[in-house]
């Protein structure tokens, strides 16, 4: 009466789920690397002002996209 068929979430969501979860542990490694070099270069002024730059250029950076968007549709 029961069937072959597997139920679940499969392996191919798992590995997605895996390297997904690897890459934003990579990503925020490399994210604290780079604002506690600039805490130790600058100071906490100095690095909140980078991370305030940073912010800024993907606040820039994502709304020249959503313009781009809003002038195609």
């Amino acid at each position: 009466m029961s069937d072959d068929k597997e139920e679940g979430l499969g392996a191919k969501f798992w590995l997605w789920l895996a390297a997904v979860v690897i890459a934003v542990c990579v990503g925020a490694g490399l994210l604290f690397l780079i604002i506690g070099a600039a805490w130790y270069a600058w100071g906490a002024m100095g690095a909140l002002l980078f991370f305030v730059a940073l912010l800024l250029v993907f606040a820039w950076i994502w709304d020249r996209r959503k313009v781009k968007e809003y002038e195609e549709s």
